[in-house]
């Protein structure tokens, strides 16, 4: 069994009143050097939440964001350049805009990326 670290991706259409949508995961395994982002934006879920507020293709851009950095590499800019577990951190770090994380929580894990797909269904599906 290896540690792992996840966190939830949360839209939050209006940041002063601290509700939220689950859109993705995000999940760090050391031991794998695993680090990825799951994501699914349900625009009709979103459109009954937020309503017309948000542009969903600003927002669907930012999500990419999310997954380039997990990938690394030039693609990611330079946050996408740091060392994984950096990359993870730097995702995960508190904000007040509108796509946003929840705290880290840690499990166990045999396959990260099985518990990135379980996670994800149980929270975000």
């Amino acid at each position: 069994m290896h540690l792992f670290e996840y966190a939830v991706l949360r839209v939050v259409p209006r940041v002063e009143r601290e509700e939220f949508l689950n859109v993705g995961v995000i999940l760090y395994c050391a031991a794998q050097g695993f680090l990825q982002a799951k994501i699914e934006l349900n625009e009709a879920r979103l459109q009954a939440f937020a309503g017309a507020q948000l542009d969903a293709e600003d927002l669907r851009a930012r999500l990419r964001s999310f997954e380039r950095i997990c990938r690394g590499r030039a693609e990611g800019g330079p946050i996408g350049q740091l060392a994984v577990a950096s990359r993870f951190r730097w995702l995960t770090a508190q904000r007040s805009t509108v796509v946003q994380t929840s705290a880290v929580h840690p499990g166990l894990c045999d396959d990260a990326a099985v518990t990135l797909a379980r996670l994800f269904a149980e929270l975000v599906q």
